[in-house]
């Protein structure tokens, strides 16, 4: 990529440039410019020489301009699954990658990172962020925005403010008080501010004390724009704003999506009438242009570069194998169970070896151009002395057909044919969708009005199959001689037909080579809404579609004994659990860490039959491991992206070392921490544990020991610690020599943990450092605290104030493994 290519073409214009500009329109003009053009976009304006200004969704690819259906992107590993290399560096190549990503398509702004925080475990859209700490997920944040940034793509923080939870998220209020929003929920965002100027922020769906996040003058105007001096863009979350002049006067510059929303006409009127002043216009927009002259699309407008590299490229396969696989974490490791020897036979078991998960659900899925599974990668690089063994069933709710099991009857793809229809029956456009499922409303640019869809497909399996459909609609399906027909509804929540589309099955039997039709009439198309009319179903906004044909669930008794004899047979057993994006989804919260169906009861089978048992979980959050004490090896792979299998499959057999540490603390019981519940009180959901929330509250003994610390992970190494003493000069920096005792290169992450003498502050991370040392070497590593975790606010006083510098460093590898302390006097 040349020096040109990096950044934008034009140089971002001056406020004084930026307020010529603006002279030149009418209020109404003005006002258009501060709600989206599109669902992604927003629309030029070529009197001031403003081009379209495109977005993205981007925690685990640069998705581009549809929600569903869009062009083939890079799958990137989970955000946990990254943050867990604890590596600025690793989050600097990840924000140029996605960068690069995003260049590929035009686009100017990834809404990425997500930085709330993992309060409780329970969180669906954890996997999206980072970790339960806010030091280490600001300076990854940082680091990101810098990687991502440098190329001239803006980074988008979000979502501002004390959004943990998925939970009734569009009417939730999270009750918060002011210490723990400013030491805890927004010291993220303060650092990534600070440390790398990120162009743009999300204010989140939610309430915070009563306030609508987009509405909030206190967090927004006084303490983000104010005291931070912030210059970026506050933009909302999509369909986040309810109103126009309590936004706009809330520190609001930009609505999404559009075209349509709360403001236009309506902000205007409040100008007019003297509600909102007009400079506070004057002001958003000055930002979304300096935004736009940030990314190359205000002015001359920005050159893309022609030799980057594609999704499925050499290039993108070294680096998303290498990401997710030094990321991944060994929880334990009895008697050197792992690494696998590339000579031994190993009995691979469990439904996510065979369906790795790649990614989560919700606005974080996106169209990769292969997703290797677990089988395929232990396979490739063990060859026949693998067998690969089905496990129990893991999902409640029936998924769209995969793996080929339906193909195109045009011309035998993997996928289902999907013909839109007007509602004169006339064909307005024909689909093949290899991931049998496509999106209408939202991303449709038609002049006619979509009311019925045909489906057709091939069916490749016999027996017994489950056959049925996802997404609202009155459906018939018809294969062979048998025929279903339903009709399926959603609340009219926002979202729920593509988040969480309805769906229902049927058991059917057919014969491999039956063809299977169907229709499916959508209800009646209104525009975006939240009100379902006359008892009339209602669209809302668009609908996810998909057809469901699988292979019927056998029991479970009889997959777990298949299970037992191959393990039997073998001299490892590996066995891959996990979640799915059941759980870990936009939009639901869990209600439990335990695995879905009958894992548990088939890892303990195995165990209890196998010479060697290594458990691999395939989640991104924590999950409880009742049979923890009946395996040889845990390893956490988190959600691995395209690369899934080759991955797993590298850091199994030590080709990558698995260096990663755990960025959440795991409970060792549902409800054993410090914070728990995701369900409001009368709306109300109230953070009653303060700043104690993870490792925190499990340091002050508010909540049992956990099964597992933030910052545990094992790798393929053995450490020392020597002495470790304050930096001669410096009273917040410690040096510590390690040793690495094994006959293995491996990498150590040394972590630096302040417990205050005050008792009603918390442990708190301070800093950490990596070292790669080889075997039986050492290597002095200095860790420097962060000053900005050296402070308390002051309620009373409304201001930020010092800690007494009394108390303890910890030199630890995670809270339950301290290996050295330093007293300090204040």
């Amino acid at each position: 990529m040349t020096s040109a290519d990096r950044s934008p073409a034009a140089e971002t214009a001056s406020t004084a440039d930026i307020a010529e500009l603006i002279s030149r329109l009418d209020l109404p003009a003005r006002v258009r410019l501060l709600t989206g053009g599109t669902t992604f976009t927003l629309a030029p304006e070529p009197v001031i020489g403003l081009g379209e200004l495109r977005m993205s969704d981007g925690p685990t690819g640069v998705r581009g301009l549809k929600f569903a259906g869009g062009r083939q992107v890079a799958l990137f590993p989970n955000a946990t699954l990254l943050a867990s290399a604890w590596s600025e560096d690793t989050a600097a190549e990840v924000g140029a990658m996605l960068a690069e990503e995003a260049l590929a398509q035009e686009i100017h702004v990834v809404l990425g990172p997500t930085i709330n925080l993992h309060r409780t475990a329970l969180g669906g859209r954890l996997f999206e962020a980072y970790s339960e700490d806010p030091l280490l997920t600001g300076k990854l944040a940082a680091a990101y925005v810098r990687g991502m940034q440098g190329l001239g793509v803006a980074a988008c923080l979000k979502h501002l403010v004390a959004n943990e939870s998925e939970t009734d998220r569009n009417t939730v209020n999270s009750v918060v008080d002011e210490a723990t929003l400013r030491e805890l929920y927004l010291l993220p965002f303060e650092i990534a501010q600070a440390d790398a100027d990120a162009w743009s922020m999300m204010a989140a769906y939610n309430d915070i004390n009563g306030v609508a996040a987009t509405e909030q003058n206190h967090i927004v105007n006084e303490v983000v724009k104010g005291e931070w001096g912030y210059s970026g863009v506050i933009m909302s979350d999509w369909f986040a704003t309810k109103t126009a002049a309590q936004a706009a006067n809330g520190g609001l510059d930009l609505v999404m999506p559009g075209p349509d929303g709360p403001w236009g006409e309506a902000l205007v009127a409040a100008v007019r009438d003297g509600r909102v002043a007009e400079s506070v216009v004057d002001d958003h927009l000055t930002r979304v242009l300096r935004l736009a002259g940030r990314v190359g699309a205000l002015g001359e407008l920005r050159s893309y570069p022609a030799d980057l590299p594609t999704p499925g490229s050499a290039t993108r396969r070294e680096q998303m194998t290498r990401l997710a696989a030094g990321g991944m974490t060994v929880l334990i490791n009895r008697d050197e169970a792992l690494p696998l020897s590339s000579l031994a036979t190993v009995a691979l078991i469990g439904r996510h070896a065979v369906e790795t998960i790649t990614m989560g659900g919700g606005s974080a899925t996106v169209n990769p151009p292969y997703q290797v599974s677990a089988a395929q990668g232990l396979r490739e690089l063990m060859g026949g002395s693998v067998t690969v063994t089905d496990g129990v069933e893991v999902r409640t709710r029936a998924v769209p057909a995969r793996g080929g099991f339906l193909t195109d009857p045009v011309t035998g793809a993997p996928g289902v044919r999907f013909t839109l229809r007007d509602a004169d029956g006339a064909v307005i456009e024909e689909r093949l969708e290899a991931g049998a499922t496509t999106l209408v409303g939202i991303d449709d640019e038609f002049d006619q009005v979509v009311i019925t869809l045909d489906v057709e497909a091939v069916i490749t399996g016999d027996g017994p199959i489950e056959l049925g459909a996802i997404g609202v609609g009155s459906w018939t399906l018809q294969a062979g001689d048998q025929d279903i027909s339903f009709t399926l509804r959603a609340t009219g929540s926002i979202g729920e037909e593509m988040l969480a589309p309805p769906v229902q099955v049927e058991t059917a039997t057919v014969t491999a080579g039956s063809t299977l039709r169907g229709t499916v009439r959508l209800p009646r198309q209104t525009a975006i809404t939240t009100d379902v009319q006359d008892g009339e179903d209602i669209l809302v906004g668009g609908a996810v579609l998909g057809v469901v044909a699988r292979p019927a669930p056998r029991p479970a008794a009889d997959v777990i004994a298949d299970a037992v004899a191959a393990a039997r047979d073998a001299e490892v057993a590996v066995v891959v659990v996990g979640l799915t994006e059941e759980q870990e989804t936009e939009s639901v919260d869990k209600s439990t860490l335990a695995l879905p169906g009958e894992q548990d009861a088939m890892v303990s089978a195995v165990a209890a039959a196998a010479s060697r048992t290594v458990v691999v979980v395939n989640a991104a959050t924590p999950i409880l491991m009742p049979w923890l004490d009946e395996v040889d090896a845990v390893l956490w792979v988190g959600l691995p992206g395209q690369e899934a299998g080759h991955a797993i499959a590298a850091a199994l057999l030590g080709v990558i070392e698995p260096a990663g540490r755990l960025v959440t603390t795991f409970p060792a019981a549902d409800g054993a921490s410090p914070a728990w519940a995701v369900e409001p009180v009368d709306g109300d959901l109230v953070y009653t544990e303060g700043t104690f929330i993870g490792y925190r509250g499990h340091w002050a003994q508010l909540a049992a020991p956990p099964a597992f610390w933030l910052g545990h992970g094992l790798g393929y190494g053995s450490w020392e610690y020597g002495e470790a003493a304050l930096v001669p000069g410096q009273d917040t920096a410690v040096r510590v020599p390690v040793t690495n005792t094994s006959a293995r290169p491996s990498r150590e992450v040394v972590q630096l943990y302040f417990a205050p003498a005050e008792t009603d502050q918390p442990v708190r991370l301070v800093g950490w450092q990596a070292v790669d040392v080889e075997p039986g070497a050492a290597a002095d590593v200095t860790v420097t605290a962060d000053a900005r975790l050296w402070r308390r606010w002051d309620t009373e006083n409304s201001g930020w104030t010092a800690l007494s510098g009394t108390g303890e460093l910890l030199v630890a590898r995670g809270l339950g493994d301290v290996r050295a302390r330093v007293t300090l006097q204040g």
